[in-house]
């Protein structure tokens, strides 16, 4: 249990970097780093284990019958991507120490990184698919708040646009295919999904699966056509190049397919899409990036490349080949990361990234130099460092393979042919940055960094030479591990010795550092041949698109959008009747065998004031206030109607509604004008309009003619048999609202909230003129708080509450509830707003009503997560009976606690709107007359 605290512990770390303002920089770095190294801790706790080849998966159930839990796994894959996550980002953190200026927020972006660092623990060690996807998504949210960290930039927030357009697309089709693939396994954990692998490849969902899963994969890891992201969000600060795009965000994507490939890999269809896609990727990388002068530019297409490569090794179909992936993301995550972080420093202590003007760096910064130099080697597959063993094992995996048949020796020539060109723009970087002459144009004297901004480099640069020179010792276990994991089963022999003798791969190594040695003495004629083609800017072709698509999209929302509520009523009725009149045909007539209720004359009146309180509310509705009172007529007769038909807890919570909605719209209406003007539709619209409404009116008639004359098999019977045994309580319907549907209640009070305050924020500042006559000319009474109604309301207070507890406390056993209860303590305190006035009340009720909304929602969260702590699923209820003298035996419900949450939540939801219109006034703005 103790890695279930991992992707949570450096989220609560976030906490620190707020506080920077009262820290020194070196203090809150420090402090940011303490909850991160607590959780690498906590994985090495746990590692050795792992280790030894065992898998540990823990869940708490939060809605079953969604296949939705939290649940987290621990393997090999996700010890080793928790190791590059966390290992990487605590030198991350270092680094950004000391390259981060004196304006620059520290805390925001150590908030943003520590997000962005939950996220991808989240996702590498998410058991639950839909709980994968969540984070997915939060990556692509975190990482854009990175990438335009320099908000004043326009070139980061384009490249922050594009990099979460682009990803975010791809997260949507994963989820599709996250959805089909839950469909056809029947679950959404991953140890269930990961044993599947018969049942998925012989469903007919599978290509789509496939697709949907490797569009998710390719968007995020920037493998062709969707790389065109990658090198413009280089726009971001260097350490967050150096973290998101060389081990955690564009890992994502290969982190997918690898963990993925126990079910989806084995296909032709993969075998041909992943592997050829992977190495046009590789070349295309490969071949750019040699022809960058930026920095970060040069190493934005190597990582490209390398992703290429590692994609092109997983579509190889071999065992060995996935090996060699999962090997080659270690490698790839250390040399990347140093060399993003040597090319900060040389920024952040020369000021340019601009190759043509960086030369001779080595006499003014040796060290730096040295290091760069290891890990530019290390990129090229010079023997001794890791790189060199991967990229062996690639090149052994390239000749045991059939993609294109008899021209499937293409393949590995091909995969020299890149080998080349990352050797050429790895010289290039050295060549070009630490010797070819002298700097030109520098804006500073280049010299060495800050002592400790080096020694995140340093430990990566040693981590290449540990690897490379004694991989078995020091990589041997943990790529083991993290191999069986992918694969799903036992491990085939393979040796990670240095030296395997003379034989084609490393024939292959040593023409792939004498082609890019070529390639780079030669490279003059390449520059000139690369001149030759037009540069486009994906960035602008980007922006383009975007434009189009919104010209479209304005062009589409003007022609709907025509301001008319007429023809939004129309388009509306108009689609309804089109979708509810199709079964009505189907049937051969509407009557079913369940015999009328006879009618009396109750139900003939209340039958009367229904259409009489429509007809009225439609003739006169330029008269605003008879309109309000005709509507009101309506809703009166629907509760009585609840009512008789014994439903009392609708009958009251419409009738609470009507009474807080009266208000509502008095409030709203007193601002506008008291008569709106006549219709003036033209008579063909009138008819137009009078036939779909009679129309629609008879198909909903008879469809709820059918409904109640046909059996009907409900739900609602197992509610009523469980209401008791299983919730405690025996009024069904708040039964089924704080238990049976408690999550649905539970969103639905959220969104009352949410709603609340985003009201709330458009009328806050709002200030709108006093009327002092009515639209016929009549001066308004001087007494706007009448005595009488003051007295009355005040006297009425105590009553309005008394009520309000009573209809809580009974609420689970009788009509009642939260949210009526709610409503009528809502109901008494509007009421005196309305008698004494704003000033008054804010005199006598000091909280503000937010409160009361992030108490409800607090506590109904709380209430939910209690259920974890027990084991059960969110928001499952608990109840039991006790005795105490002179009370007797009475129940105790967990649920009252949740109803809690909602009868403060509807407090402060409704009082934050109507108590809030009531300011909307000012005494210093008084105007005469109708707008």
């Amino acid at each position: 249990m103790h890695y279930f605290w991992v992707p949570f512990l450096p989220m609560l770390g976030i906490i620190v970097p707020l506080l920077s303002n009262r820290l020194s920089r070196s203090a809150c770095a420090f402090a940011t780093a303490l909850l991160p190294a607590l959780a690498l801790a906590l994985i090495l706790l746990d590692m050795p284990s792992v280790l030894q080849g065992q898998a540990f998966v823990d869940s708490i159930e939060w809605i079953p019958q969604l296949g939705l839990s939290l649940s987290f796994r621990l393997d090999g894959l996700s010890v080793l991507f928790s190791l590059l996550i966390l290992g990487i980002g605590l030198l991350v953190i270092l680094y950004a120490r000391y390259y981060l200026s004196e304006k620059d927020h520290m805390g925001r972006f150590y908030c943003y990184l520590i997000m962005f660092m939950t996220a991808m623990l989240g996702i590498v060690m998410s058991n639950n698919m839909l709980q994968l996807w969540f984070f997915w998504e939060l990556t692509s949210i975190s990482s854009f708040l990175l990438i335009s960290f320099w908000s004043h930039s326009s070139e980061a927030r384009k490249g922050a646009r594009m990099a979460l357009t682009i990803t975010g697309a791809g997260g949507l089709a994963l989820l599709a295919g996250i959805i089909l693939l839950g469909q056809v396994v029947g679950s959404y954990q991953l140890d269930v999904v990961l044993d599947s692998k018969t049942l998925v490849q012989q469903h007919p969902y599978y290509y789509a699966i496939l697709a949907l899963f490797l569009l998710g994969a390719f968007t995020k890891s920037a493998q062709f056509p969707f790389h065109f992201w990658l090198p413009h969000a280089m726009a971001a600060p260097t350490p967050v190049s150096a973290y998101l795009h060389s081990a955690t965000m564009v890992k994502a994507g290969i982190f997918l397919l690898a963990r993925f490939y126990p079910v989806l890999a084995g296909s032709e269809v993969w075998f041909v899409a992943v592997s050829l896609t992977g190495l046009f990727t590789l070349l295309l990388g490969a071949y750019t990036a040699l022809f960058k002068h930026d920095l970060k530019g040069l190493l934005a297409y190597s990582t490209i490349s390398h992703l290429g490569l590692i994609v092109l090794l997983l579509g190889l179909n071999t065992q060995l080949a996935a090996i060699a992936a999962v090997f080659h993301i270690i490698n790839h995550a250390i040399f990347k990361a140093s060399l993003f972080m040597a090319a900060g420093i040389i920024d952040h202590e020369s000021g340019s990234r601009d190759m043509r003007k960086l030369n001779g760096l080595w006499k003014y910064m040796p060290i730096t130099a040295t290091l760069a130099m290891v890990a530019s080697a290390s990129m090229a597959g010079v023997p001794l460092l890791n790189g060199f063993l991967s990229k062996e094992m690639f090149f052994a995996e390239t000749l045991d393979q059939s993609i294109l048949g008899s021209l499937s020796w293409l393949i590995p020539v091909l995969a020299t042919i890149g080998g080349a060109f990352a050797v050429a723009y790895s010289l290039r970087f050295i060549h070009d940055v630490f010797f070819n002459g002298e700097p030109k144009g520098l804006s500073k004297t280049p010299h060495e960094p800050p002592r400790y901004m080096r020694v995140p480099v340093e430990i990566l640069v040693a981590l290449c030479l540990l690897l490379g020179i004694a991989p078995s010792v020091t990589i041997g276990p943990l790529l083991n591990s993290a191999s069986l994991a992918v694969l799903h089963h036992p491990l085939p022999y393979f040796s990670l010795a240095i030296w395997h003798g003379f034989n084609v791969p490393l024939l292959m190594s040593a023409l792939a550092i004498a082609g890019g040695l070529a390639i780079y003495l030669n490279r003059k004629p390449l520059f000139r041949f690369a001149a030759l083609f037009p540069v486009v800017d994906a960035k602008i072709e980007f922006e383009g698109a975007i434009q189009a698509l919104v010209r479209a999209a304005q062009k589409i929302n003007d022609y709907l959008e025509s301001g008319s509520l007429q023809r939004y009523a129309f388009w509306l009725c108009f689609f309804a009747l089109l979708l509810s009149a199709p079964p009505l045909f189907e049937l051969e007539s509407s009557q079913g065998p369940i015999a009328e209720m006879p009618v009396n004359g109750a139900i003939i009146i209340a039958a009367i004031l229904l259409i009489a309180g429509s007809l009225a509310t439609l003739i006169w509705s330029h008269l605003r206030l008879i309109a309000l009172l005709m509507l009101s007529l309506v809703g009166l007769v629907v509760s009585i109607t609840f009512a008789y038909f014994s439903a009392p807890d609708l009958a009251l919570t419409q009738l609470s509604v009507e009474v807080v909605t009266v208000i509502l719209l008095l409030l709203s209406l007193y601002f506008f004008p008291q008569q709106s003007p006549t219709s003036k539709s033209r008579p063909s619209h009138f008819v137009r309009d009078l036939a779909l409404a009679s129309f629609l009116g008879c198909v909903i008639g008879s469809l709820c003619f059918a409904l109640m004359t046909h059996p009907l098999d409900s739900i609602s019977d197992y509610f009523i048999a469980n209401a008791k045994t299983g919730g405690g309580g025996t009024n069904v319907v708040n039964v089924i609202l704080v238990d049976f549907r408690g999550f649905d209640t539970f969103g639905e009070i959220t969104v009352l909230g949410i709603a609340a305050l985003g009201i709330y924020k458009l009328i806050a500042r709002m200030r709108l003129s006093i009327r002092t006559k009515d639209h016929e000319g009549r001066v308004w009474a001087k007494d706007k708080h009448p005595l009488l109604l003051a007295v009355v309301s005040q006297s009425l207070l105590p009553l309005f509450l008394l009520v309000s507890i009573y209809i809580f406390m009974r609420g689970h056993n009788l009509p009642g509830g939260g949210f009526i209860a709610g409503l009528i303590t809502s109901i008494a305190l509007i009421q005196q707003y309305l008698a004494h006035g704003v000033e008054w009340m804010s005199k006598r009720v000091s909280m503000s009503y937010h409160y009361f909304i992030a108490f409800g929602l607090l506590t109904a969260a709380l209430t939910g997560l209690g259920s974890w702590a027990f084991g059960y699923p969110f928001l499952s209820s608990w109840f039991d009976y006790f005795y105490l003298p002179w009370v007797g035996k009475f129940e105790l419900t967990s649920a009252m606690i949740f109803d809690l949450g909602v009868y403060s939540t509807v407090i402060g939801a409704t009082l934050l709107i109507l108590a809030n219109l009531g300011k909307l006034t000012t005494k210093e703005r008084l105007t005469v007359g109708e707008r």
